[in-house]
């Protein structure tokens, strides 16, 4: 758990997001990637400087928005991380979208995650497929 900072405006709330350094508003999705970005630092200590929130992507002539995207010392992508609140399944359509962005920027680890279930996979280039892991490394 981190501490958070949460507020009201206008019967909406919204909490402080460190990595973007603005207030968002709160959605399902949105605490869900804010609790697995926190762990990426605080328990894998990953440097707060490789954590890149919503950033934006081209997927087929279209701007997409990955949820987490950790990179290296080497600026290149890590890890590519796929949030969903915790009402939605991680099933086919969720591991798709994932790979989507996968195919366009590829990572060494992708993680799909609800907040009650997560998903991680090592990417094979010498096979070409996902080997599923137990869980991530910590930073090196």
């Amino acid at each position: 758990m981190f501490d958070a900072k949460v507020r009201s405006i206008d019967d909406q709330i919204q909490i402080f997001d460190v990595f973007r350094e603005k207030y968002v508003s709160l959605t399902p999705e949105e605490w869900v990637r804010q609790h697995f970005s926190h762990y990426l630092v605080e328990h894998l200590g990953h440097p707060k400087t490789h954590i890149q929130l919503e950033y934006q992507l081209k997927y087929a002539r279209v701007k997409k928005r990955p949820d987490i995207g950790v990179i290296n010392n080497d600026s290149q992508l890590e890890i590519l991380i796929e949030c969903k609140a915790p009402s939605i399944a991680l099933n086919e359509d969720v591991f798709l979208q994932l790979t989507s962005y996968f195919s366009v920027d590829s990572s060494k680890y992708i993680v799909l995650t609800n907040g009650l279930q997560h998903i991680f996979a090592a990417f094979e280039p010498s096979t070409g497929k996902f080997v599923y892991l137990q869980e991530l490394p910590a930073y090196k």
